[in-house]
């Protein structure tokens, strides 16, 4: 079993600490200018291809080098994808709900609370869900079969994520969808076909570290952002109050699956 370059990877850690920092740090000096926290919704695909960047360039001569390409490519596909897709459904808006919520509690200054609740928290839990990335970017065995299983999984969740938000911002652009409830195309089988995605991208990355040791000792990474989605910052704060300003959601939900496509219930 080839050796993995426990030194090199503790050399890197603070490099893409600091990717994860720099991109959050740029972003809340951005939100300042343009007065709305909701920028950083953009910047969170962003922070991930910059670790992914920096966990390249510190590799190099370390891991296998189509593991590491492989790894950069599918993070920096992923991120660029969310980070365009969120910046055009954002533009000309104003601040998002769940900001002006958490401000509104703020104690004392709301800009540093915002600083610390929201970009550095967002920083700290990029950087270790990205761990996967980090580690399987040093990895020196070949690729085997399990990277191949992981880019079919990540595969399988950019399509669900990117036909998903698609099909979401075609029904908003419709005016004929006010007040109605998406429940056609692949918001049929799941209520949150890009949540399912996102989750599937990033077992797809942890597939191609866990390939190699060390890296299933990053399982926590997939298995946190799966449930931030599934149960944390994700699907609850959005169906939160959905039943009153859409009449036919609460059938909506008793038909169809919460996370994981099923076919409908009847």
């Amino acid at each position: 079993m080839a050796e993995f370059p426990w030194d090199a990877f503790a050399a890197a850690l603070p490099f893409t600490l600091l990717a994860a920092v720099l991109v959050l740090g740029t972003t809340f000096l951005v939100a300042l200018r343009v007065g709305r926290h909701a920028v950083v919704d953009v910047a969170w695909g962003l922070g991930f291809v910059a670790v992914a960047v920096a966990s390249y360039l510190t590799s190099a001569g370390e891991g296998d080098d189509l593991r590491r390409a492989l790894l950069l490519g599918m993070t920096s596909l992923w991120g660029l994808r969310l980070a365009v897709h969120i910046g055009r459904r954002s533009h000309g808006k104003g601040e998002d709900p769940r900001y002006e919520a958490l401000l509104a509690r703020a104690p004392g200054n709301p800009t540093w609370f915002a600083f610390r609740k929201i970009y550095l928290t967002q920083a700290a839990v990029l950087w270790f869900v990205s761990l996967p990335v980090q580690v399987g970017s040093f990895e020196t065995p070949p690729v085997g079969w399990l990277v191949w299983v992981g880019v079919a999984v990540w595969a399988v969740g950019l399509f669900f994520e990117a036909v998903g938000d698609h099909q979401l911002q075609r029904f908003r652009d419709d005016p004929a969808s006010k007040g109605q409830v998406l429940d056609t195309g692949l918001w049929r089988y799941t209520r949150h076909p890009n949540y399912f995605g996102d989750a599937c991208v990033w077992w797809g990355l942890s597939l191609v570290a866990f390939s190699a040791w060390p890296g299933v000792l990053t399982l926590a990474s997939p298995l946190l952002m799966t449930w931030f989605l599934a149960n944390g910052t994700g699907k609850p704060l959005l169906e939160k109050g959905m039943s009153s300003r859409r009449p036919g959601y609460e059938d909506y939900v008793r038909r169809t699956s919460g996370f994981f496509p099923l076919p409908p219930r009847r």
